[in-house]
């Protein structure tokens, strides 16, 4: 078998696993939020967790998804400009799509959460030498 050959189905693989993953997270945020609805929380906080819970499914697919284009231009593409070129608009936008969804589900981008979270030990925050 040809290692050209072998890297396809690499990257096959991965392609299908992130399809996989937004099968599966769909199917269990889903059941999660039947079953809180069933338990009677409220439909607000059921639906937030839902949400969420699509959300983090999303974001790991576009993870993968990109791994797989690194994997498909650098493995098997000739390494072009042009491929090159269209790898990186690809991963700036699934990263960009990353980006906003982090932000609609914790409510700021993901640079800020380690000034947001503070240090233990002297009470000051993390990233503020103020």
């Amino acid at each position: 078998m040809e290692l050209g050959h072998i890297f396809e189905k690499l990257t096959l693989a991965v392609e299908a696993a992130a399809i996989a993953v937004i099968i599966l997270g769909i199917l269990i945020a889903t059941g999660r939020y039947l079953f809180r609805l069933l338990r009677k929380q409220g439909a607000i906080e059921s639906f937030n967790g839902y949400r969420r819970g699509l959300g983090r499914t999303l974001i790991l697919s576009l993870e993968s998804l990109v791994a797989a284009d690194i994997m498909r231009t650098v493995l098997i593409g000739e390494s072009t400009l042009k491929s090159v070129g269209l790898l990186g608009l690809l991963v700036l936008i699934r990263t960009f799509l990353s980006w906003s969804l982090e932000m609609e589900l914790d409510g700021f981008w993901p640079w800020q959460k380690r000034r947001s979270i503070p240090e233990t030990g002297n009470g000051q925050e993390n990233g503020n030498d103020d």
